[in-house]
């Protein structure tokens, strides 16, 4: 597989990280879910971020999620999230996943980081630590993550290490950073840069026209990110703007922080892409109340867009 380079773009699906429901790692979903990536048309898959629950896995159950989606995804590129407490894991994680075929990786800050020197510090060990070869991402996600970038220090980092490739701009509010950023570069003083942005697609309307290149995140309908992209680039405004204010009641209930992943496996289990919509512990669960909403919530999308059909399926075709 070829590796990142700042000319990508498209959608990149954020994949959970499917469990049976005793926690045990369900290797025949991660297959399932990334043919089903495959066939809905994603560029590429991002495994092992926030809401892959990374930090439930062991380093060897990691490698393990890590090279058994790189193996799948024939066709797409796979970017492997490798952060982690010390850079020795880093490190040990970004050569084995890149050795197997992977297309970069992605860092993002730990929480403890506050001043601009200390996060340009960081990001300058980490690169250090997993080598110049490998292609990788910066997550900025200040409302998880709680560590803010200023586009100064988004551009300092980027133009220090030549092998940052891609932002995954989660930042809220943060149409303007893009706009910052894009001005960065049309003044010489930023290089290229790829960004994909995440944040559940809430703001996925108004950044592809500010100047992002696509969306890295987990909304349960990749379709409809990957609809919304190429409309934008497009020119077709209205119809993006439509079907992604169809789609918008489903997206801001799976964007609840602490239960939204229990939303997007249950909706991923419904489409028969997944076998259990269970988190490993300590997680969320789902109540009956939680899922009716959410079936309801499929249905009235289903309005505007046939692929919300409740009814299971394995593909947008189904």
């Amino acid at each position: 597989m070829t590796k990142l380079t700042a000319q990508a773009a498209g959608t990149f699906a954020i994949a959970p990280t499917p469990f049976h429901d005793d926690g045990r790692i369900d290797e025949a979903s991660i297959d399932r879910l990334t043919d089903f990536y495959t066939e809905v048309g994603c560029d590429g898959v991002t495994v092992l971020g926030i809401l892959g629950e990374a930090p439930k896995l062991d380093a060897a159950e990691a490698e393990q999620v890590a090279l058994r989606f790189v193996k799948r995804a024939k066709k797409l590129q796979v970017i492997v999230g490798v952060s982690a407490p010390g850079f020795a894991t880093m490190r040990s994680l970004a050569k084995k996943s890149m050795d197997a075929g992977a297309a970069g990786v992605m860092i993002a800050p730990p929480p403890h980081l506050r001043t601009d020197d200390q996060i340009i510090g960081y990001f300058k060990q980490a690169q250090e630590a997993i080598g110049d070869d490998i292609p990788w991402v910066l997550q900025d996600y200040p409302l998880t993550l709680t560590v803010v970038f200023t586009p100064a220090v988004i551009r300092k980092i980027v133009m220090d290490s030549p092998s940052c490739v891609m932002l995954k701009h989660e930042d809220w509010p943060g149409l303007e950073k893009i706009s910052t950023l894009r001005n960065f570069q049309k003044d010489g003083s930023l290089r290229p840069l790829s960004i994909l942005v995440g944040n559940g697609g809430l703001f996925l309307d108004f950044e592809m026209e500010r100047g992002a290149d696509g969306a890295m995140t987990g909304y349960a309908f990749p379709e409809l990110l990957i609809d919304v992209v190429n409309l934008s680039k497009a020119g077709k405004r209205d119809a993006a703007h439509d079907l992604f204010d169809a789609h918008l009641p489903l997206i801001r209930y799976e964007q609840q922080p602490g239960v939204g992943l229990t939303v997007r496996k249950y909706v991923l289990q419904k489409r028969g892409i997944i076998s259990s919509s269970a988190q490993r512990k300590p997680g969320a669960v789902i109540t009956p109340q939680a899922k009716a909403e959410v079936d309801y919530l499929l249905s009235r999308v289903a309005r505007v867009d046939r692929r919300a059909n409740p009814q299971p399926q394995s593909s947008a075709a189904g």
